[in-house]
């Protein structure tokens, strides 16, 4: 039995102590959107009696019609189709690279004496240095975007990883040892489920940070996406086009910080103490 169907067992008491007790009050979440909607009023006060020049920042009511504009014209669609695209691709690829390089790592100091150092070493380098490497190795197509996205996502996805399966208890190794499973029963069984929760905390971490490399990577001679909207708004000084380019970048960290949310709460239903949050 793995340990996510140990897990399941427990889940599956049905003892009224072991349900969850802690539970949101209703009626509450609307005190969250107080202080942001201060916030904008606050902005939009400033901008309009001259406090804050719109050379410098763009007030709300012009930004939301800016939008409006872009979205209404394809820009804005066709630039967020374009980020997407390459933050899939390279998170796709990141994903493999670090998973794979933490399981070498995690699973023994052989593979950890030639792995880690080498994956401490590549986290220490800065992006804006990589670049015109990524541009003489690659050209200035999509490969150096994608690789770049995938660099970045690999390292919160290998640490978290790595760590996961060295925090997996002991124990369940002693068991699989009794029990006899093979090298791929035990990853499979004891060591992926038990690594599984800090693996979702960098996954999420790897989203986030992919949106930031997409920035970087939209340097390298990019014609679309919303990095190249925002380096074009900065030519022409367009602070409106370029807040629209953040929020976007924004609403997308969260809606995928949402998706992996998700996906951990149906992921670790058997953890009582996730359940209990």
């Amino acid at each position: 039995m793995s340990v996510l169907e140990l897990g399941t067992a427990v889940r599956a008491d049905p003892r009224p102590d072991a349900r969850p007790q802690h539970r949101r009050l209703p009626g509450r979440s609307w005190q969250r959107w107080i202080s942001p909607l201060a916030l904008v009023a606050a902005w939009q006060i400033a901008s309009s009696t001259g406090l804050l020049p719109t050379r410098l920042l763009a007030a709300p009511s012009t930004i939301a019609a800016t939008a409006v504009d872009l979205a209404g014209d394809g820009t804005l669609p066709t630039a967020i189709a374009v980020s997407l695209q390459r933050v899939l691709a390279g998170f796709a690829a990141g994903a493999v690279a670090g998973l794979g390089l933490a399981l070498v790592a995690g699973l023994g100091r052989a593979g950890e004496n030639a792995v880690d150092p080498i994956m401490q070493m590549l986290r220490a380098l800065p992006f804006f240095g990589l670049i015109p490497l990524f541009i003489l190795w690659f050209g200035i197509g999509e490969a150096p975007k994608v690789l770049l996205v995938a660099l970045a996502v690999s390292f919160p996805l290998y640490l978290n990883t790595f760590a996961g399966i060295r925090g997996v208890d002991g124990k369940l190794a002693e068991l699989a040892r009794t029990l006899k499973l093979t090298r791929a029963q035990l990853i499979r069984h004891i060591v992926l489920p038990g690594a599984l929760p800090q693996m979702l905390v960098g996954l999420r971490q790897s989203l986030g940070v992919a949106w930031l490399a997409l920035i970087v990577a939209e340097q390298v001679n990019a014609s679309a996406g919303l990095g190249y909207m925002i380096n074009d708004a900065r030519e022409f000084l367009r602070t409106d086009v370029i807040v629209v380019g953040l929020l976007v970048y924004s609403a997308l960290g969260l809606l995928t910080d949402a998706v992996v949310r998700l996906l951990e709460r149906r992921a670790l239903t058997w953890r009582r103490d996730f359940l209990a949050r």
